[in-house]
């Protein structure tokens, strides 16, 4: 033996695969409360984007007019701002009707303002509103990519 080692390292795809099922298997505690629950729908959702090969630029971006959940470029270089919103039960809608008007008015003067940033300068083409549905049943969660939904 020439004392090299051939060690199997996993592709991307394999990390990304893994780190999606890690998430999901933590989403079904039953235990965690609204707060972790929506935490980890934002990881499951941001780790699908960047598993679509989708740029994370930023998350939980705070100002005045509220939070930004995820700030990713898309393989097009558009500028997507995600809303994510995980649920574990429809029993009061669906998770896209919390997305209300008056919310999608307030995720657009963030969105102006993270744009507005010097930090945040980066060549795009264009800027989109994407909302994210994370419903936590048995088996995988179920996730639904709503596209320029406002």
């Amino acid at each position: 033996m020439n004392g090299n080692t051939t060690h199997d390292v996993p592709t991307a795809m394999q990390r990304s695969e893994q780190l999606l099922d890690s998430i999901a298997q933590r989403l079904h505690d039953g235990t965690l409360c609204a707060r972790q629950l929506g935490e980890l729908g934002e990881q499951y959702a941001a780790a699908w984007l960047e598993s679509q090969g989708w740029q994370t630029l930023d998350r939980n971006w705070h100002c005045r007019y509220g939070e930004l959940d995820i700030v990713s470029r898309d393989d097009a270089g558009i500028i997507v701002f995600v809303e994510v919103k995980t649920r574990r039960t429809l029993r009061y809608g669906t998770p896209q009707e919390a997305v209300t008007s008056s919310k999608q008015i307030n995720l657009r003067h963030a969105a102006v303002q993270w744009l507005s940033d010097s930090d945040h300068r980066t060549p795009h083409n264009g800027v989109r509103f994407d909302v994210i549905t994370v419903i936590v049943r048995s088996g995988k969660p179920l996730m639904h990519h709503i596209e320029g939904a406002f």
